[in-house]
């Protein structure tokens, strides 16, 4: 399943929605998460991650089209590559043509979901389809490298709220061991800020990926600008 060109250059971004996080007037949360998704988009990430889990299936689905659809926009306007990826639903991936899927340790295994793409290459192009995996060990990661996964989540692997379900930081030394571990793209996530972010690069992260970090910024294109600097 690993395709290397479809890819980006290194380091890879990747904004993790949680649209309860935002300030919105009115009550239409996924219209100030859109308008999130267009700002960060703009400001050149690669990756835009629609985690909403506590969405319908008829819900995530229009999240997701309106989001593929003003991610393509902004994409041609400015000649940028931003890819909206789906959190476990395959099938809202496929449907709505997204640019992959996101599973988690609860989902479809790893390599079901990369074998199925691989016998249906009319519903999803090989080539440009991405499917990765959340880690948090080691071996889950060579499991989900082996299995088909073009790129890993692993972490927390520093202390933040919203990863406390999966216990203590990992820390840098462990995602060095992972990074060193595997062939394909490892993203640190969990607590990652703008200082110690080159901190997962010189451990071995070929990116990050991060909720508050990009969904606070007020201006996300300077810290995109910055992150790239730090890497490397």
């Amino acid at each position: 399943m690993f395709h290397p060109g479809k890819l980006p250059r290194l380091p890879i971004l990747c904004y993790v929605t949680d649209r309860k996080g935002l300030a919105f007037a009115g009550n239409d949360q996924s219209e100030a998460l859109l308008k999130r998704v267009g700002t960060v988009a703009a400001a050149g990430i690669d990756w835009i991650q629609i985690r909403e889990k506590d969405f319908s299936g008829k819900q995530f689905s229009s999240l997701a089209r309106a989001a593929v659809a003003q991610t393509k926009q902004i994409n041609e306007r400015n000649g940028r590559q931003t890819r909206i990826i789906v959190n476990d639903r395959l099938d809202v991936a496929l449907s709505e043509n997204t640019g992959g899927v996101h599973l988690s340790e609860h989902s479809l295994p790893v390599r079901d979901v990369c074998t199925w793409l691989a016998a249906n290459p009319n519903l999803a192009e090989p080539d440009k389809f991405l499917a990765g995996a959340s880690c948090h060990s080691v071996q889950a990661a060579l499991s989900a490298a082996r299995d088909g996964a073009d790129y890993i989540f692993f972490g927390p692997v520093f202390a933040t709220p919203s990863k406390a379900s999966f216990g203590s930081p990992q820390g840098l030394e462990r995602l060095a061991e992972v990074c060193n571990a595997v062939s394909i793209p490892v993203l640190a996530i969990g607590g990652i800020t703008v200082d110690n972010a080159s901190d997962c690069f010189a451990a071995g992260a070929g990116g990050v990926a991060a909720i508050r970090l990009f969904q606070d910024a007020e201006n996300p294109a300077p810290l995109v600008t910055s992150l790239r600097a730090s890497f490397g």
